[in-house]
């Protein structure tokens, strides 16, 4: 039961969405800086933008007005109108200027906004793929919990069968094995450390008695006796 038990609660340690659903958060955290990142740069170039349009609109309204001045024949005085005539045609550098400039940054915040997007997109899809594992692994997570329940109650019932001392003993030994205190053996090896007993210590084990508790020299662990064992 406690092998079965220690296995379970290794399976429950490493199962393959653990590591993925750790993956993706990390994913998500170094998405979450480039979103921010990225929403700074939007908004620069919204507001660059917006800059843009607002150095824009008053020129546009004075070339407006002096065309129409120039178109209505308002102003009589020759030198007068040449100037005028000279301030539309600087107006109109000057707006084509601030186009370009308006323009350039229209198309940086397009690029900068797709870039955005795109990763909202990604964080947006990590964000499923996550919720879909989480529900997996908690599925599993329970279906682990409940058969860990179900070995554990079959030990509780193991027990009592057994002389105290002896539970006592492997109780604390199984304290520096991961919860395994005995060990078969087998094939004149113990199946707790691997490593095969020497000659003496067979001769000792086939001359004890059935009820005497055996213990391998090298790890500690009580030793279980069974016709495999080579005795």
């Amino acid at each position: 039961m406690d092998t079965a038990l220690a296995q379970l609660a290794h399976r429950r340690r490493t199962l393959p969405e653990l590591l993925e659903i750790q993956r993706l958060h990390s994913s998500l955290t170094s998405l979450a800086s480039d979103l921010v990142g990225a929403d700074t740069v939007v908004s620069d170039l919204e507001r660059e933008q917006r800059r843009a349009e607002n150095d824009l609109e008053p020129v546009r309204e004075r070339l407006s007005r002096n065309q129409h001045r120039v178109a209505d024949g308002t102003i009589a005085d020759p030198r007068a109108l040449n100037s005028m005539i000279e301030e539309i045609d600087h107006l109109k550098r000057r707006i084509d200027n601030l186009e370009d400039a308006e323009l350039e940054v229209m198309e940086q915040l397009e690029t900068a906004t797709e870039g955005r997007d795109r990763l909202r997109m990604e964080a947006a899809e990590i964000d499923s793929q996550l919720g879909v594992l989480s529900a997996k692994r908690d599925r599993q997570l329970r279906e682990l919990e409940l058969e860990m329940a179900d070995r554990q109650t079959v030990r509780e019932g193991i027990v009592p069968l057994l002389p105290g001392p002896l539970v006592t003993l492997y109780d604390k030994i199984g304290g520096t094995h991961a919860g395994i205190g005995a060990a078969e053996l087998r094939a004149r090896r113990c199946t707790g450390c691997r490593l095969e007993l020497n000659s003496a210590d067979l001769r000792a084990f086939a001359a004890a008695p059935p009820d005497e508790v055996l213990r391998c020299e090298e790890c500690g662990r009580i030793l279980v006796r069974t016709p495999e064992s080579g005795l």
